[in-house]
């Protein structure tokens, strides 16, 4: 099977850097992109013999060698810095080592040409902070997913939907939305569940189409749709959005390096304009975070890949297994319960807590979702 034509040079790259991580499963990965494992092996043969020329007749000639002068180191940090408005110093510095400059002069150095060519000014340090980071240990662990706010563009507003990776900060969505509900939302996961693997959990907003912020413990249409397929699904508290930090923080760069003073005439227009950068930010653009590595360098495709058919909903032979009917109502014990009119004729799990009688935990599939003590239903009425 042949490549598809749309973003073509960024869909190879991303297939060769990724196939070409410790343990990888090739044909799994030709699968996943669409190609048949001849075309896949064809272009890691030709990437292993001429390099970035594999996907484009682009020269990988250094921009820097040790017999230039010093001018031309100068040009290649003021350009890089033109074309990465929103790099600091240290981000310059690796990537001039990554395009194979043997002479790369010190961050501060750096800092010291963009101050005085203009281009950096004091202000751009005003966000700067000390933050307390926690990252799952491995990729695929967690999913941090949300909506960018919206924007004007001639043809109608955008919201951009982001998908990230915990672990490696691996943009693995960025996606150009003219609407912010379930079925986006689902269509588009659809598709990168298909391309990348299933995660372990992916944490989301608590509002719509993500949650029920009027009623927490009520599963979303979405949240069922997850939990089927075997990932859990969380939601960020309530005005906490630092619980999704690191989803935030790639927002402020896509705002920063793409949005910021631009304008759009088309929805098709924004998504290439993202897509061009996810290619730069997932490889080529350092991350403080990593080490000034890129974050396809530590992310692994999910061995769990996307179900062609939902698992059987099946449960333990101690649970009160109950089928939810209309607008979510469950009957047991003499009480009419209400738990989510998405979990509409799918069976529930009562479990009972073995340490507190008369209480039970709520299960759909694997997740537990709300807690019931019978004792205050009945001390109420």
């Amino acid at each position: 099977m042949p490549w598809q034509p749309r973003d073509l040079m960024s869909t190879q790259r991303e297939f060769v850097q990724l196939a070409l991580q410790e343990g990888a499963n090739r044909r799994e990965l030709c699968r996943r992109f669409g190609i048949s494992p001849k075309t896949g092996y064809a272009l890691l043969k030709r990437f292993a013999s001429e390099g970035e020329k594999a996907f484009a007749g682009r020269s990988r000639r250094p921009l820097h060698s040790p017999r230039q002068t010093a001018e031309a180191v100068q040009s290649a940090v003021l350009e890089l810095r033109r074309q990465h408005p929103a790099w600091g110093a240290r981000k310059i510095c690796r990537r001039l080592q990554d395009l194979g400059h043997e002479q790369v002069p010190a961050p501060s150095t750096v800092t010291d040409l963009l101050r005085r060519n203009g281009l950096i000014a004091p202000a751009d340090n005003d966000t700067q902070g000390e933050w307390q980071r926690f990252e799952y240990e491995l990729p695929n662990g967690l999913w941090q997913m949300d909506f960018k706010g919206c924007f004007e563009t001639a043809a109608g507003r955008c919201s951009p939907l982001t998908l990230l990776d915990d672990h490696s900060r691996f943009a693995l969505a960025t996606t150009a939305c003219s609407k912010t509900d379930a079925a986006t939302v689902q269509a588009l996961l659809q598709g990168v569940f298909e391309r990348f693997g299933l995660p372990a959990r992916i944490n989301s907003d608590n509002g719509a189409p993500w949650g029920s912020p009027s009623a927490p413990g009520h599963l979303s249409c979405l949240d069922v749709w997850l939990i089927r397929l075997g990932v859990r699904s969380s939601h960020s508290s309530p005005y906490h959005p630092q619980t999704n930090g690191k989803i935030e923080r790639f927002h402020r760069s896509l705002k920063a390096e793409v949005l910021r003073g631009r304008t759009f005439d088309s929805l098709a227009q924004a998504q290439e304009a993202m897509q061009r950068w996810r290619e730069i930010y997932n490889h080529y653009r350092p991350h403080e975070a990593l080490a000034m590595q890129t974050p396809v360098q530590h992310y692994r495709m999910s061995p769990r890949p996307m179900p062609t058919i939902l698992a059987p909903i099946e449960y333990a032979e101690r649970d009160h297994v109950l089928t939810v009917g209309w607008n979510g109502f469950v009957k047991f014990r003499g009480h009419k319960l209400r738990l989510s009119s998405a979990l509409h004729r799918l069976p529930v799990a009562l479990r009972p807590d073995d340490l507190h009688d008369g209480c039970f935990d709520l299960y759909f599939c694997h997740q537990r979702f709300m807690r019931l003590d019978m004792n205050a239903l009945t001390a109420s009425n």
